[in-house]
């Protein structure tokens, strides 16, 4: 309903107890309603004009009342589209994860294939090399065994050969002595023949003939000896390098042994490689299965961010209308309490108006003596203070409210119960000084210091800047209050302007209960 329509509702029923034909009015008496909206004029204290102007602030109670659900609806729709964005975002996020995660498991896939490839590649030159080392294994132990047979017999026919030789000295040895003992006989006979004189003349050329024989072979007999010593230091040394042959052969044919072992294992391990392949061609289905989920996921994504997407549209349109609903409403009570008609918002009116002029009375009078300047005063460049959550700030003028506003501000406080704050806010919504129970000191939990800390802190949601840029007699809005940690109270907000020498600094506002 707007002001104009209003006015219509008022002047009818006027015309109608004064008996006066509503038709009959001058259409341009309506246009001069709205805008004097001015109170009724003495006289009009008949019953009638009673019933009317109790019937007219009860339409202004019910529509402060509608103003306020108005507002809860503004703010509810307001954090849905608050919520739908971090829905749109998280949406976002998860399907650019989903999409990282494909080509992850695309990623995955190929290297997979490589190595599939590379396993089956490795497959085929083990099973070659596994063929080769078990056939050159085999050869090498059969060789290897034969020598060690080789070297064993070679080793027993050197003993053997080494008995013959010992044998053989032994008659060498036999034979000198009898070569020693046949000169001793050739000797005794040499000596008997010349005893006997010519008659033994022929038999000591005998005797001397066997003795000539003997020492022959008893030379014979000492070369035979040192050739057979010879001979048996040449069958010892080869009776060591057999013994020693017949060992390294043996170890050799150990190690063919431990050669073929290995070759057992790298059959073993051509095995491990053939299930290998085998395992990675089973984990490719899954994984391709894996990569079809994800770009079904990420479709369904897709068309999830587009829904919440037209949802965060829609939530944006149906916030601008509600917003343009509670503007009418707020409209509709600043007409109602403009129009003369008593309202439960009046005295809450009257007393922001006063504070307001108080203040702005204050101002002027620093200004008067030196204490402010007027850049000071209308000082926007505001400074952040370090280390405070929600983010509090510093103005010229901020040692100056602090000082002189707390004495006008909180008695308003105890003026009427329903209020629950006052403080004046500049044309940015910046509200330097606050009632002393929002004025504490800052602690590490930033929901505690969003309800508690609410001094030099920039309000400039809808309300706070409204209250601040206003330039209207007064201004009535209602409005959620954001305590921190998502708790909010319904509230209603009444403002006037705060003028310092002609130029508009900001507002005095009043924070009260529906």
């Amino acid at each position: 309903m707007s002001a104009s329509n209003l006015a219509h509702i008022i002047e009818d029923a006027e015309a109608e107890e004064s008996g006066i034909d509503p038709n009959a009015i001058d259409p341009n008496a309506h246009a001069a309603a709205s805008s004097s909206a001015k109170p009724p004029q003495a006289g009009t204290d008949s019953p009638a004009h009673g019933r009317k102007a109790a019937q007219l602030g009860d339409i202004g109670e019910r529509a402060g009342r509608l103003g306020v659900e108005i507002a809860d609806v503004v703010g509810i729709i307001t954090d849905l589209s608050a919520i739908g964005i971090k829905q749109a975002d998280s949406a976002r996020q998860v399907m650019a994860a989903a999409r990282d995660m494909n080509e992850t498991t695309a990623s995955l896939s190929r290297s997979m294939e490589s190595t599939r490839e590379a396993a089956s590649a490795t497959r085929s030159v083990l099973t070659e090399s596994a063929t080769t080392v078990e056939t050159v294994v085999a050869r090498a132990t059969t060789t290897m065994h034969t020598l060690s047979k080789g070297a064993v017999s070679m080793r027993t026919t050197l003993e053997s050969v080494d008995g013959t030789l010992r044998d053989v000295q032994t008659a060498s040895s036999a034979i000198a002595q009898i070569a020693r003992e046949t000169k001793l006989l050739a000797l005794n006979a040499s000596v008997e023949a010349a005893r006997a004189g010519d008659a033994g003349r022929g038999f000591a050329i005998i005797a001397n003939a066997v003795k000539s024989l003997a020492d022959q072979i008893e030379d014979f007999s000492g070369q035979t000896r040192e050739h057979l010593e010879t001979l048996g230091t040449v069958l010892t040394e080869l009776q060591q390098t057999a013994v020693d042959n017949a060992q390294t052969a043996e170890d050799a044919a150990n190690d063919s042994a431990a050669a073929a072992e290995v070759s057992d294992k790298l059959k073993d391990l051509v095995g491990s490689v053939d299930e290998l392949v085998s395992d990675i061609g089973a984990m490719s289905q899954p994984v391709q299965q894996n990569i079809d989920g994800f770009e079904a996921v990420r479709e369904g994504l897709g068309e999830l961010v587009s829904t919440v997407k037209q949802s965060r549209e829609r939530l944006g349109t149906a916030e601008q209308r509600a917003n343009s609903i509670l503007g009418i409403s707020e409209d509709f009570m600043l007409f109602i309490a403009q129009s003369g008609i008593e309202t439960a918002d009046t005295p809450i009116i009257k007393i922001a108006q006063d504070k307001a002029a108080e203040i702005a009375g204050l101002f002027e009078a620093a200004l008067e003596r030196g204490e402010l300047t007027m850049d000071a005063l209308f000082d926007q460049n505001y400074r952040p203070i370090p280390g405070t959550n929600p983010q509090q700030v510093t103005t010229r003028f901020l040692g100056f409210t602090d000082k002189t506003l707390p004495a006008i501000q909180e008695p308003v406080v105890d003026m009427d119960p329903r209020i629950t704050f006052c403080a004046a806010v500049d044309i940015n919504g910046y509200l330097p000084t606050h009632n002393l129970v929002y004025s504490k000191a800052q602690t590490n939990d930033p929901v505690w210091n969003a309800a508690n800390c609410r001094n030099r802190r920039i309000f400039d949601d809808r309300t706070g800047l409204s209250a601040g840029k206003s330039e209207k007699p007064f201004l009535l809005q209602t409005y959620r209050r954001d305590m921190g940690g998502g708790n909010f109270v319904l509230m209603k907000d009444c403002s006037a302007p705060i003028y310092v020498r002609g130029r508009h600094w900001g507002g005095f506002r009043i924070g009260f209960k529906v």
